[in-house]
C-alpha cells in the first residue's frame, strides 16, 4: 500500500509540474527608464508614465527659488528631478500655494504620475 501511495504522489507532483501557470512569473517594477533626461536637469512629460511631449530645463537656464510656468497652455503628469536640488512642483501656473503642491528631493527622483496636473515649479537652493 505504501509503494502505491508513493507512485500516486510522484505521479500527482510531475502532473502539477507539467501544467502552466495562469498567473506568469512575478516581476519586480523597476524604475523606467528616463532617456533624454541627462544628469542635471529636471524632465517633466505631458501624460503620466513618462510618455507625450518631455520638457527639460538646466539649472543654467532657471532662475533659483523664483516660480518658472511651464508655456502657456501645457502642463505636465510626471517628472524626473535630476537637478541634485529640492524642486516644488505646482498646480497654479503662478506657483500659488492655494492649489496642490508637492517638493520632490533632487536625488534622482522619478515620479510616474502626478496627483495633479503641474504647471509650474521652482528649483530651491538646498
Amino acid at each position: 500500500m505504501r509503494t502505491w501511495n508513493t507512485a500516486f504522489a510522484v505521479l500527482a507532483l510531475t502532473l502539477t509540474a507539467l501544467i502552466p501557470s495562469t498567473a506568469g512569473p512575478a516581476h519586480a517594477a523597476g524604475p523606467p527608464t528616463l532617456s533624454g533626461c541627462a544628469t542635471g536637469q529636471l524632465c517633466l512629460w505631458g501624460k503620466a508614465e513618462f510618455k507625450g511631449k518631455r520638457q527639460a530645463f538646466e539649472l543654467s537656464g532657471i532662475d533659483i527659488e523664483s516660480c518658472t510656468a511651464l508655456p502657456a497652455g501645457t502642463s505636465a503628469q510626471s517628472l524626473a528631478n535630476r537637478t541634485g536640488r529640492p524642486v516644488t512642483t505646482y498646480q497654479s501656473a503662478e506657483c500659488g500655494e492655494t492649489g496642490e503642491f508637492q517638493t520632490y528631493s533632487g536625488d534622482g527622483v522619478w515620479l510616474p504620475q502626478s496627483p495633479y496636473q503641474v504647471r509650474a515649479f521652482k528649483v530651491w537652493e538646498h
